[in-house]
């Protein structure tokens, strides 16, 4: 595996399982009852989990060097960055800096990964 779809894969893989200690986290709310509405807590929950799930398919993609996932991570990256501005706009300076930072990485990452069209032929030549 290329460095650039292990450092692809390694990022999605922390940003899954960040999502699913968000899971875990709102889990925790429901049934201790911490939460004012249950409902919204598991609504949020609920979709916290599946992109926590497609982000795990796409850590998985990355680590068996498929080119596959670099569409799908650079959208999921691409919209948390509004997501880091609005955390920097209501005070959350340190998280946003933590998320762009990722976010950014990310996209690097996925941009570096070498696709299909990018790998030498068995000739040694470059395929276009």
């Amino acid at each position: 595996m290329r460095g650039s779809h292990r450092a692809a894969g390694l990022l999605t893989l922390l940003e899954a399982l960040v999502l699913l200690g968000f899971t875990v986290f709102y889990v925790y709310e429901m049934v201790t009852g911490a939460t004012d509405d249950l409902t919204r807590a598991a609504t949020s929950g609920a979709l916290i989990l599946i992109f926590g799930i497609a982000l795990l398919a796409l850590a998985r993609g990355w680590a068996r060097a498929a080119d596959w996932p670099r569409t799908p991570t650079m959208l999921w990256n691409a919209l948390l960055l509004p997501v880091a501005w609005s955390l920097h706009e209501s005070g959350r300076t340190p998280v946003a800096l933590a998320v762009a930072a990722v976010a950014v990485a990310s996209i690097v990452a996925a941009l570096s990964a070498p696709g299909r069209r990018d790998e030498p032929d068995p000739d040694g030549d470059v395929v276009s």
